[in-house]
C-alpha cells in the first residue's frame, strides 16, 4: 500500500511505520487516521507481518497530537465522529493480535501519546515529552486518553496529567508506568527494531491468544477472566507450533514457528 502520511519499511516480519508530517510534528489529521486504519487492516491479514513499529518522522515528535487546525472548525457533532474516528483505529492497533511498539522520539502529546498507548509496547527516547494537554484548549481526550492512561498509569497519576495538562519526561513516564524503557535517543529506532524482531519469532498464534487473554480478560470479572485463560490454553495447545515448541525444547534447538 501507498500512504502520503505515513512511510512503511518491511524489515523480515517486522514493519516499521513512520508518522510522516514532521513540519507540523507528524499532528494527527483525518487523512493519517484513515491511513493508519487501511494500514492495520492490511497487517492484520498478512501472514507476513508478526510485529509492527510505529515512530515519528524527525527528531523533534512522535505525534504532538491532532492537528489544531482540522480540531477547531469541530462542532459538537463532528468532533463525536472525529473522536470515534480516532477511537476505532487505535482499538483495531491495541486488538491487532500482533506486538506493535511505540518508538517515542520526542514529543508525544494528545493524539500522540494516546497512539503510543494503544500500542502494545512503549519505548521512550531520554529526550521525549509525553502529556494529555487538551483540557488547555477547552476540551478532553478523544481518541482513549481518559481512558488508557488510568488502566496504564492508575487514576491517581492519570487525573494529575490529565487536569494538569503538563508534559512529563521519559524518565517520570518509566517511573509511573506509562513507558517500558527509556533509551538514548540516538539508539532508539535500533532497540524498538530488536525488541520488535525479538517477539516476532514467538509463536504468533500463542502471541495472538496471550494479547486476547490480557485486554479482553481485563473487561470480564477474575472468574470468566480465568475461563477465557483456560479457553486460549486449550486453543493453543492443539497447534502445531505448540508441538514444535515442546519438541524443540526437549531436543535442545531454537524453534521454528509457523503460526499454524
Amino acid at each position: 500500500m501507498t500512504f502520503e502520511t505515513l512511510l512503511v519499511e518491511q524489515h523480515g516480519t517486522v514493519l516499521l511505520v513512520t508518522l510522516n508530517r514532521p513540519h507540523l510534528l507528524n499532528a494527527l489529521n483525518a487523512q493519517m487516521l484513515a491511513e493508519l486504519r487501511a494500514l492495520v487492516a492490511g497487517a492484520a491479514v498478512d501472514a507476513g507481518v508478526r510485529a509492527l513499529v510505529l515512530t515519528g518522522a524527525g527528531d523533534r515528535a512522535f505525534a504532538a497530537g491532532a492537528d489544531i487546525a482540522e480540531l477547531a472548525s469541530l462542532d459538537a457533532e463532528s468532533a463525536r465522529h472525529f473522536a470515534a474516528s480516532g477511537q476505532a483505529v487505535f482499538g483495531a492497533l491495541e486488538r491487532l493480535g500482533k506486538p506493535s511498539i511505540a518508538a517515542i522520539n520526542g514529543f508525544a502529546l494528545g493524539g500522540g501519546c494516546e497512539l503510543a498507548m494503544a500500542c502494545t509496547l512503549r519505548l521512550a527516547a531520554d529526550t521525549a515529552q509525553l502529556g494529555q494537554p487538551e483540557v488547555d484548549l477547552g476540551i478532553i481526550p478523544g481518541f482513549g486518553g481518559s481512558q488508557r492512561l488510568a488502566r496504564l498509569v492508575g487514576h491517581g497519576h492519570a487525573l494529575a496529567l490529565l487536569l494538569g495538562g503538563h508534559n512529563i519526561g521519559a524518565q517520570e513516564a518509566e517511573r509511573i508506568g506509562l513507558v517500558n524503557r527509556v533509551v538514548p535517543a540516538a539508539d532508539l529506532k535500533t532497540e524498538a527494531m530488536a525488541l520488535a524482531q525479538q517477539l516476532a519469532a514467538k509463536a504468533p498464534l500463542a502471541v495472538r491468544y496471550l494479547l486476547n487473554a490480557v485486554y479482553a480478560g481485563a473487561d470480564l470479572p477474575l472468574d470468566q477472566a480465568l475461563q477465557l485463560e483456560a479457553t486460549l490454553f486449550g486453543l493453543s495447545a492443539s497447534t502445531a507450533d505448540m508441538k514444535e515448541g515442546t519438541r524443540a525444547f526437549l531436543e535442545k534447538r531454537k524453534p521454528e514457528f509457523r503460526g499454524r
